[in-house]
């Protein structure tokens, strides 16, 4: 078992508590944006050592 503060988790539940609520009136979540997210910083690991950065652009 973990040693968490007393209290830690109805401190984050109070303060993540609209973006919760939000998800479930909308159910939207982020996801799509963490992927791309994901896949740009993929490309960027994988161009390092290009000669420019016009090169590493298109293969954005």
């Amino acid at each position: 078992m973990t040693n968490l503060d007393e209290g830690s988790l109805a401190d984050t539940l109070e303060k993540h508590l609209p973006e919760i609520a939000n998800y479930f009136l909308n159910r939207t979540t982020s996801g799509v944006t963490e992927g791309i997210n994901t896949r740009i910083k993929l490309i960027l690991c994988q161009s390092y050592g290009f000669a420019s950065f016009k090169s590493m652009r298109e293969k954005l």
